[in-house]
């Protein structure tokens, strides 16, 4: 969200959150549906406000979370104990609970190393699991439910949780949306609905690295069981199986932090996504109040001097626009070319001695990085230029948000619920025409 730029409501700026990757924008999942898994029964009554999706619903699904990609090595340990096989489901090794061994690259394949430094024989993947399904595995610290796989990569080893759905959740709410209030439960159940509708709009989507989801903004910020807070586990049991739908598929949830008034069109920021349910709306209360100002990013200020300017555009302008780094001289103008429907930044123009660039839509937040290195809070803003024309001696942006905003508006989801708005009413105004119904 998101594409996340989906980023932790209290974390970073979501580039943060859906998907900008991410904080880049992700190209959007392809339009088709993502297939479910075979219908089963259903467990019970459909939870409040949901539709059924029919006489019979999908199972529950396993999500494969990629928590480590091309690291060296990680340390696994378990409370209860746990075993390692190979793909054939050979055992190679009982680790003793409480015992810290590490997984390492090998040659071609992996290894596991007792605290003794002992080995089993390398082996292309590891499977580790404990025999109490309900023991938490530590992984480099961190704390996951499900069970743990270990694949050599291209660059090194591939650490993967393997947990279903609805306990995969308990860690993205959490992680993304904080601890919050009694007052603002209505928004972690959005935000559930919208975290488990991405998930199933996005099965198999890193499939070729051996995984559905990462576990960062690149899709969602997950942060396992040591991330779970007790309002984050409710809002994901109050709304067990529900996802949003169009056309009678889970639709493209993309979300984020903060939209700073109002959200923007789909393909304002992902090409492919004209969607009917991503349409740029107000985020605005009657009154007059915006949803999302009390968001800490809901108005910020960035400042370039001259010198700074040339250095980061030197260093963004190749990828973003194809410019040498070496044809940024002086600059002489940037001013904004064209901006969208929702007021957002569609295209710059930069003025170098030699041409003047057009730099296009997501692109804009990447050429014009502020001091930190990220990308720029959002597209929403204005500029103070000081020797236009001839120099520029100091550039400044004024602007609103934090994130693409597309979709789920994390902080205005958290003022409509202390305006006393439920997840229903929330999640139709970010995603008009959507349905909200039960998969299983």
């Amino acid at each position: 969200m998101i594409a996340r730029w989906g980023g932790p409501i209290l974390g970073a700026a979501a580039g943060l959150a859906l998907a900008m990757a991410s904080c880049s924008p992700a190209a959007p999942p392809p339009a088709g549906p993502t297939p479910l898994p075979a219908p089963a029964p259903p467990p019970g009554p459909a939870p409040s406000g949901a539709r059924p999706a029919g006489p019979a619903a999908a199972a529950e699904p396993v999500i494969r979370v990629g928590l480590l990609v091309g690291a060296s090595s990680a340390t696994i340990v378990g409370a209860a104990g746990l075993s390692v096989s190979d793909p054939s489901g050979t055992r190679l090794a009982e680790i003793p609970a409480g015992e810290i061994w590490h997984v390492a690259v090998r040659g071609t394949g992996l290894v596991a190393m007792s605290p003794s430094g002992a080995a089993i024989a390398p082996s292309e993947a590891l499977e580790i699991s404990s025999p109490d399904s309900q023991a938490l595995v530590l992984v480099n610290g961190r704390s996951y439910r499900g069970s743990i796989s270990a694949l050599r990569d291209r660059t090194g080893l591939t650490v993967v949780d393997r947990v279903p759905l609805e306990s995969y959740l308990a860690g993205v709410v959490s992680a993304e949306m904080g601890r919050r209030n009694g007052a603002e439960q209505e928004a972690l159940r959005a935000q559930a609905v919208v975290s488990r509708t991405y998930a199933l709009r996005n099965l198999r989507r890193w499939d070729a690295q051996g995984f559905d989801l990462y576990a960062t903004v690149s899709d969602q910020v997950y942060g396992g069981a040591g991330a779970e807070t007790p309002e984050g586990r409710e809002a994901v049991q109050v709304t067990r199986g529900q996802v949003l739908t169009f056309g009678g598929a889970p639709i493209d949830a993309f979300f984020y932090s903060t939209c700073g008034g109002r959200t923007a069109d789909g393909t304002e920021v992902f090409r492919a996504a004209d969607r009917p349910y991503l349409r740029s709306v107000p985020d605005v209360a009657a009154d007059g109040t915006v949803y999302c100002s009390i968001s800490p990013r809901y108005r910020w200020h960035e400042e370039w001097s001259g010198e700074t300017l040339r250095a980061t555009l030197r260093r963004t302008l190749p990828a973003a626009a194809g410019v040498a780094g070496s044809e940024v001289g002086e600059v002489r103008d940037v001013r904004v070319a064209y901006r969208s429907r929702s007021g957002r930044v569609g295209r710059l123009s930069i003025g170098l001695p030699r041409e003047e660039v057009q730099v296009e839509g997501p692109n804009v937040r990447r050429v014009l990085s502020p001091a930190s290195g990220e990308i720029l809070r959002s597209a929403t803003f204005t500029l103070t230029v000081t020797g236009a024309g001839r120099r520029v001696t100091r550039l400044a942006a004024d602007g609103a948000g934090a994130g693409h905003g597309v979709g789920f508006c994390q902080w205005g989801a958290v003022g409509r619920s202390r305006a006393g708005q439920g997840h229903e009413r929330i999640l139709s105004a970010y995603y008009p025409g959507a349905v909200l119904e039960r998969l299983y």
